[in-house]
């Protein structure tokens, strides 16, 4: 994602007041409740936080706080599109107290993948690595309808492998390709997401895999997770599952698309899911804005200063 546009007006905010709506928010409102973070169970999280670390998307220390606030609600939380320049990401951690990181190299687009979680309460494990297709196998990677081959992933998913409760489980941090509206385009996306439901079959079937239990979460560009989309029938195919959706709040804030998801195989993690959803911090934050400029202006400041994307969640037993 190319840097958002710094919007040609200031708007002055307390960042204390801000994390007093956000929690105000997630705890009043039909809809938006997280649950509290909890023994026997785990809590999941992921955001693409746009741009972090971006030179041409400065973020501000009033912006920082509510990243932290809002990623601290989680055990567990996998974000995307962080930059090569660590620096903002390492502010916000220093705001969340008791956290570890781990994350990748650049890949696609210079993004990093990253995992932030409570060290506290979740151990990593020994298993961190990306997926990777070998040229040989790639010709394996093919869509319904369509001659075009896969030559590998732009930003490459992700895996560690965490533990809780003595509950171990593989999260595989996804970025899966955009590119545009085109065909190809599109195409590319569900050679991408096919790829990961292989992989993952694979893993399973042959049984050496380090966790039975595997999740796949981030933004996946998928904008209808239902029967009939290319992308959702391409990393269905090979049994990966998307719970049904228990909110109908898209993920992003201008659109209302569906692009960040979850999957998991049914056994496993498929039976310690509990339940999920999405938060729409954009209805909680910024409320004198909204009031005084236009709809677009303010998702333009929010774009800018947080992100266009919301974070997902989901719950699972660990006991």
């Amino acid at each position: 994602m190319p840097p958002f546009p710094q919007p040609d007006f200031d708007f002055d905010f307390d960042p204390t007041e801000q994390v007093t709506a956000l929690r105000q928010w997630r705890d009043t409102k039909p809809g938006r409740a997280i649950p509290a973070k909890q023994d026997g169970m785990l809590l999941l999280g992921s955001w693409n936080i746009a741009n972090l670390g971006d030179s041409g998307q400065v973020r501000d220390d009033r912006d920082l706080p509510l990243m932290a606030e809002i990623l601290g609600w989680f055990d567990l939380i996998a974000v995307q599109e962080v930059k090569e320049n660590l620096g903002d990401l390492m502010k916000v951690k220093a705001l969340m107290p008791g956290y570890d990181v781990v994350l990748s190299d650049q890949t696609g687009n210079g993004e990093r993948m990253v995992f932030l979680y409570d060290s506290a309460k979740v151990n990593r494990l020994a298993l961190v690595g990306e997926i990777d297709i070998s040229p040989k196998d790639q010709r394996h990677i093919k869509i319904p309808n369509s001659t075009q081959k896969f030559t590998g992933f732009d930003r490459a998913p992700y895996m560690v492998a965490f533990e809780k409760d003595g509950f171990v489980m593989t999260v595989v941090n996804v970025h899966l390709f955009f590119g545009s509206d085109s065909q190809r385009s599109i195409n590319r996306r569900a050679l991408e997401t096919y790829a990961v439901g292989r992989w993952g079959d694979l893993r399973r079937k042959r049984g050496r895999a380090f966790s039975h239990n595997l999740v796949v979460i981030g933004d996946m560009n998928m904008p209808v997770a239902d029967v009939g989309d290319e992308v959702f029938e391409a990393l269905t195919k090979r049994g990966l599952h998307i719970p049904e959706h228990q909110s109908r709040i898209g993920t992003t804030i201008t659109e209302g698309k569906h692009y960040d998801q979850l999957a998991f195989f049914p056994g496993g993690a498929g039976e310690a899911y509990v339940q999920d959803g999405v938060f729409d911090f954009d209805g909680a934050v910024f409320a004198d804005l909204w009031a005084s400029r236009t709809e677009k202006e303010f998702e333009a400041f929010v774009r800018y200063h947080l992100s266009d994307h919301r974070p997902i969640w989901v719950q699972f037993r660990t006991d």
